[in-house]
């Protein structure tokens, strides 16, 4: 046994909402299972999208000009991918990004990772 083995290392995954929905005014609500509930406006979160064509992939820069966002974007379809993130169809018919749960939680304002 190494001395790898023998340390416990704590999980800095997020862990999935409970319940992620779509408000009627276009907002996404998530609930989080360590308690809060938060309404993200659609045009924040089509504005971090992380994909390759909105984050420039070896510096991290975002690349995407929020003004080519229309102010009435809107999430036409959610789905989940694996255990680990959702997939959002936006009506600008973009639809590249994975949006992880840690990356949803900074969307939210929370921490990245939740107390367990």
């Amino acid at each position: 046994m190494g001395l790898l083995d023998k340390i416990a290392f704590r999980s800095r995954e997020a862990p999935p909402p409970e319940a992620i929905d779509v408000t009627p005014d276009g907002a996404i609500r998530i609930l989080w299972p360590d308690g809060p509930e938060v309404t993200v406006p659609a045009v924040r979160l089509r504005d971090l999208c992380p994909c390759a064509g909105c984050v420039e992939e070896g510096t991290g820069r975002k690349i995407l000009d929020p003004a080519s966002i229309p102010g009435d974007v809107r999430p036409l379809e959610i789905h989940a991918v694996g255990n680990y993130a959702v997939q959002i169809r936006w009506s600008d018919e973009h639809s590249t990004g994975i949006y992880t749960w840690q990356s949803l939680r900074e969307a939210c304002g929370l921490p990245v990772a939740a107390q367990r």
